[in-house]
Parts: structure tokens; sequence; C-alpha cells
């Protein structure tokens, strides 16, 4: 039976977690003793407290050592981002202490990545010392990440969130939609495009319940016309680009900077076509109450002054 959280908490040591960690890189307990400079029986009774603070076997005895079954690479993955979480403490700390650089993390979805890289080659210039990890993904997915901490900030919508009170929106953007195609497309240059136009076409388009594709369900329905069928479903850029270059017939609904970004480099081609419905903005979001670490603070301010066009002092 696993142990509860409290039994482990009291008993688990910083020391043990870089055994699991070395054990997963050298599958021997011997070599895994060395590299944490502990002898091998030293190695092998903290193995043994360490199962037994979990209360569960977490690696299986072979000829050639030993390898971690499912509890143990389960483990194993927390251990090394705890391990991870410690560095970029570390490397916080020392940004306070010395009055600049740090460790910033932030969250950022596909519509306002050029808006972010904007303020982050502005912070950067200010604070070259600073760390930054970038993680792009869906809106349910970075607030799922600033709930577990793991993100200073995220730029997204709590709108696909249970509990959108949960969070603090420190500044809205808004956002602005394009249909786009392959750049030899028969519509590309076409002017006045309807959605008519494009019922046979090859429709690349988010995943169910993400804005950008609720919007479109509702552009469709607006026009009276039956939403695509047989689509290609994925929320990654990278994806999209490749895909709307892969097959002449294809078109995709994206935001328009980023869409300004892949058409100057001769990637897609534009369609005439008029958003009809309202997209909802997307913010600078955290959890409701925190106290925002200083380079994220920097970072916020550079958003804001990005966005109103002025420079930062």
């Amino acid at each position: 039976m696993i142990s509860s959280l409290p039994s482990i908490v009291s008993r688990l040591r910083l020391k043990q977690l870089r055994l699991l960690i070395a054990l997963d890189e050298q599958g021997s307990l011997h070599r895994a003793a060395e590299q944490v400079a502990i002898s091998q029986p030293g190695a092998t009774k903290a193995l043994h407290e360490i199962e037994t603070t979990f209360g569960a076997s977490l690696f299986t005895r072979t000829s050639q050592g030993l390898a971690p079954n499912d509890l143990g690479r389960c483990v194993i993955r927390y251990a090394r981002l705890i391990h991870s979480d410690l560095a970029h403490l570390r490397e916080e700390m020392i940004g306070i202490v010395q009055g600049h650089g740090g460790r910033l993390s932030v969250g950022v979805i596909m519509g306002a990545v050029p808006q972010l890289m904007r303020a982050l080659t502005g912070l950067r210039e200010k604070q070259p010392e600073l760390s930054v990890e970038i993680v792009e993904d869906t809106s349910e997915r970075l607030l799922s990440l600033v709930d577990q901490g793991r993100l200073d900030l995220a730029i997204c919508r709590t709108s696909v969130s249970r509990r959108p009170d949960a969070y603090d929106c420190l500044k809205l953007f808004e956002e602005q939609l394009v249909l786009v195609a392959h750049p030899e497309h028969p519509l590309v240059g076409v002017a006045n495009v309807k959605l008519a136009q494009l019922s046979d076409c090859r429709w690349i388009i988010y995943p169910a319940n993400m804005p950008m594709r609720l919007l479109l369900e509702h552009e469709f329905s607006q026009a009276g016309l039956e939403f695509p069928r047989y689509p290609l479903e994925t929320a990654s850029t990278f994806s999209m680009l490749s895909l709307l270059q892969q097959d002449a017939r294809s078109v995709a609904l994206m935001p328009r900077e980023v869409a300004g970004f892949s058409q100057g480099f001769g990637m897609i081609g534009r369609l005439d076509l008029q958003i009809q419905s309202r997209r909802e903005p997307y913010g600078v979001i955290v959890r409701h109450a925190s106290q925002l670490s200083f380079p994220a603070q920097l970072l916020l301010e550079e958003l804001r002054q990005e966005s109103s066009g002025e420079p930062v002092v």
C-alpha cells in the first residue's frame, strides 16, 4: 500500500532522490553509488529506505542490474522535477541577491507568441543574465502549470477553466484571426472569399472545445453551413504550418500575427475572408492574489509597453 503524504514528506531525503536519478542513469547499484559518492552497502540501505518510505517496490532486479518498474519510473520522473526545481530556486536566489538576472518561467498560447518574443527581447536587453523558460501550449494546459506553480505567469485565456475566479488577469490583449492556406491554393489572391467556397477544402482545425475551434464552429453555423467533416486536428503551430505546406487544398484559421510572420517566409497564403465572430481576448494570467517575482514584474511591464507602442524607460 502506498504510504501517506505526511509519511513520505517526513522520511524522504534529497540525497535519496539523487540516488534514484543515478540508478536510472547507471542501471547498476554499484555505479550509482559511485556517482553519488556513497558506498555500495550504503546505497543498498538507502534504496531499501526509499522503497519503505513509498511503501512500494520501485525496481526490478535483473541479471544486468536494476530496472525501474512503472512506479519507479513515476518516482524518478518526480525526483528529476524536484532536482530541477531546486536548481531553478538557486538561480532565482542568486538573481535576487545580485539584484539582476534570476529565472522566469512563462507560458503562452500560439497567438501571443510574437508579442511575447518582442517583450522578451526588450527585457533581455535590460536583464542579459536572466534565464527564461518558455512553454507554448493550450490555455487549459498552461493554467494547470500555473496551478502547480511551474509558471510565473501565462498569456492565455481563463474561460477554459472550471475555476476562472482562481486567477487574476493583469492585462488583456485583443486577438485578430485570419484564414490561411497553402501558398498555391486557388483562392489565394481572390477578393471577398465566402466561407461556402471553402466547403470542399481540407481543413486543419483546433481540437474540440478550444476557443478557436468554437469560434470556427460558430462561423459555419452563422453561415448556415455544415462543419467540415474529417478535418485534421492539432494545437501545434509547427504541425499546422507543415500540414498547410503539404497540401495545396488545405486551409486553417490562425492568429493574424502568426500568419503574418509565416507569410513573410512564403510558407502560407492569406485568404480574403472576413471573420464575423468576436474573438475572446487573452490576458496575462497569474494565480489569484499571488506575488509576482521581480523578473515577472519586468516582463509584465514590457508587455504593457509593447502593446501600447510606447518605449520602456
